[in-house]
């Protein structure tokens, strides 16, 4: 039998995809959990267009990450930290520093956790860090620790 499904189901597929699953399987567990629908004429068309709207909004969503990535690229953050001999900061610059620093400086608001830092800054000077603004993109971000 042909369903739709409506929510993620382990071993079967991903919410929105076009699946067949045995008629039991569907009829006992999928349908009175409201986990799918059957793939009727009517219930077909309606997925086609819930479809086409989302292929939209991701494409929309696409083009707004680029233009963050352009932004990001020409951007260079400026966080100060006490720093001892040799420039080794008392602390350290984290992900969570940046972000709010991106956003205080720049008004680009970027979650935390899309700043790839393989570990926490603890020096002075220019560091790039990786931001993930989009699956698949990613803008390099210029951090600047100065001491302050």
């Amino acid at each position: 039998m042909k369903i739709i499904l409506l929510e993620d189901v382990k071993g079967l597929g991903k919410a929105g995809e076009l699946v067949n699953a045995k008629d039991g399987y569907a009829r006992n567990f999928l349908f009175p959990r409201n986990l799918a629908i059957e793939a009727t004429p009517g219930n077909m068309q309606k997925w086609e267009e819930r479809k086409k709207l989302q292929e939209a909004k991701d494409k929309e969503e696409y083009e707004k990450a680029i233009e963050i990535k352009e932004k990001i690229q020409k951007l260079t953050v400026e966080l100060k930290g006490k720093a001892g001999e040799g420039g080794r900061l008392f602390g350290s610059i984290t992900s969570k520093d940046i972000s709010e620093a991106l956003m205080k400086q720049h008004k680009i608001n970027i979650d935390r956790r899309k700043i790839e830092l393989k570990d926490n800054i603890k020096s002075l000077g220019v560091t790039t860090v990786e931001v993930k603004v989009y699956p698949e993109i990613s803008a390099n971000l210029k951090v600047n620790v100065i001491e302050g």
